[in-house]
Order: C-alpha cells, then structure tokens, then sequence
C-alpha cells in the first residue's frame, strides 16, 4: 500500500515547482519522485475537498496564490506587485481560502469559485514592530482556523496571535494575544481535546503553551525552548505539528537541524522526550503520513528528504530513509 506526498518548494536553483513521493508503507521507503504541477516558488500548499490545490503562486513580478484543479491543471492565479503568500489554508465550511503575506504584513480571504478557482474577498493589512532585527514591520506567518472556527493569525513581526471572526467573508477583529517580546510568532497548532494551543516562536526557538478559551482569548501556561542550551548558534524555528491523539508535539529547528520532540501531560504542559537529527540542513517544514506512523521532514538546503518511522507510544522517531532526493523542498502535506 502507498501514499502520496506532495512537495511545495523555492524555485530559486533548481525545482520546478510541486512534487510527489510514494510512500510505501510495507517496505517503508519513499521514491519515484514526480513533478505534477509547474510554479514559481510553491512554498505552501493546501488541498480541498473536491482535490482542487491551492498554493503560494507568482508571476513575473506579481505574488499571491494559485488555484489547481485535481489533475494538477492550473485554473487561475490571483496575484499583485510584491512578493507571494507565505501559508495557504481552505475553509470548507464558509467555502473560502485563507493566506498570510509575510513580506507585505498582510492576511488574504479568497472566495472559492464553483470550478475551483478563487477571487479576492478581503485583505487586511497589519502594522507594527518587535525588538529583534527581524521585526522591522508586520510578517504575518499563519492564518488557520481555530477549533470553533474562527481565524488566527500569527505575526511574527509584532510578536502577536490576532483573533478574527468571518463574516461573508470578510474578517473582523475580535481578540489580540501578545507572545513574549521578540519571540518572532510563527505557527499555532491546537490540542485536540484540552483548551490548549501550542505557538511556534521562530526568534527564540521556544513554544509557548497557551489555555485557549475560545474567542481568541489566549494565556500563556509555559514557554519551553526547543533547542539544547549547548547550541548556541544560529537557530530558527520552522514547523510545528501534533498528534491527533494529543500525545506528543514536534516542532522543526533550522540551525540546529533536528526535530525536536515533546511529551503532553493531562492538562497539555509539554516535557521534552528527544532532539533527532534531520539528517540534512534547514527542515523547513515536515508532517505525519495519513496514519501518522511515519514523519516526513523536507531538508531545504540540502535538497533531501528524511523518512522516519513514529512510536506512537513513545513519539520517538526512527531512521528509515535519508538520502531522497527533493529539490529545494519547503511544505509537506500528505494527500
């Protein structure tokens, strides 16, 4: 039996665009590595219901989203002067297609049309700054839903975790949640039982663990780091992911470049189990297979992609492949 990965990518050496692994679940090995879909620089990728892909699109020198249908056919672009999307999510229930700008500080609402293509519905523009050198301006990250449906947003350049509910497509502010000074917000995933969510701080490598009560009303529980004290260079955190059983959190380090795995207690507090090596440099992004027995990291830098088998008792990670071939490879999603 096999299952499809599919790739997003930078387009800036050598990768054309999305691409797809088989992952043989009885001989657990990944190979035959395809290009399905021509784009420039894909770095997000979100599909819906009725397989239509959605992703961070470009051309020329306009940026924003791309709308493919379930044979891969582009359908239609919606893009501007600047730079792309940064994260692409699909809203199923209100028919629409969320994207964060992270050069542009920006939160997008597009309108999924009957075909599958998309057109603007709303956009929010942020403003701000941090402390840290990265945070000049607004960079929003992230923007997904909440468990009771309301979008959030995570600007890395503020330090905040902003609250939005939708109404016929347009977003309007309803909570703001700030993370700890020059933190660098960057991605949330929620506990799929506790009112608990756990926020992904690129800056300083850290994940604060919030008591999430609904309505964007956020407050902060525990900041653990996800990094050894004894790196002390370069780190930036990238991915986070969660069991769907609530058990275990792992989150992604560029720099230190390893996955770093956590336990959850009853209430959701997180106790670290491992570091494990990617086994090549800067993971950008990494997810679960469908039954989430496997993890699969996309190595940016060294054009790899690193297989590793799941306890689901433990959450320890086993070795099972290091050396598949991905250029560039950014977003892993699991179709």
């Amino acid at each position: 039996m096999t299952e499809k990965i599919y790739f997003g990518t930078y387009t800036k050496r050598i990768s054309e665009g999305i691409y797809s692994l088989d992952l043989n679940l009885e001989t657990k090995q990944l190979g035959n590595l395809q290009l399905v879909a021509k784009e420039a620089n894909p770095t997000y990728l979100s599909f819906d219901e009725e397989n239509h892909l959605y992703t961070v699109g470009a051309t020329d020198t306009r940026g924003g989203i791309a709308a493919f249908d379930a044979n891969f056919k582009l359908l239609n672009h919606v893009v501007e002067e600047g730079a792309p999307l940064c994260y692409v999510a699909v809203d199923e229930k209100r028919n629409l297609v969320y994207g964060a700008n992270y050069h542009k500080g920006e939160i997008l609402v597009y309108r999924k049309l009957s075909d599958g293509r998309i057109e603007l519905s709303d956009k929010v523009p942020r403003s701000g700054h941090g402390p840290h050198e990265n945070q000049t301006s607004s960079h929003v990250h992230f923007a997904d839903l909440t468990p009771d449906n309301y979008l959030v947003a995570c600007d890395l350049g503020t330090d905040s975790v902003t609250t939005y509910d939708i109404k016929e497509g347009k977003l309007v502010e309803i909570a703001n949640f700030q993370a700890t000074a020059g933190s660098g917000a960057r991605h949330i995933v929620f506990h799929p039982r506790n009112k608990i969510a756990y926020l992904f701080c690129e800056l300083d490598s850290t994940i604060e663990v919030l008591v999430y009560d609904g309505r964007g009303d956020f407050e902060l529980l525990q900041k653990i780091s996800t990094i050894p004290e004894t790196h002390t260079t370069f780190n930036g955190g990238a991915a986070i992911r969660i069991s769907n059983d609530g058990e275990f959190v792992y989150a992604s380090n560029r720099g230190h470049n390893s996955i770093a795995v956590f336990s959850t207690d009853l209430i959701g507090l997180l106790t670290l189990v491992d570091y494990t090596s990617t086994e090549g440099e800067i993971p950008r992004d990494f997810n679960f297979n469908v039954t989430e027995d496997f993890l699969i990291v996309a190595n940016q830098d060294s054009d790899n992609v690193t297989l590793f088998e799941r306890d689901s008792k433990t959450g320890e990670l086993i070795l099972r492949q290091k050396d598949v071939f991905l250029p560039e490879g950014l977003c892993v999603l699991p179709h």
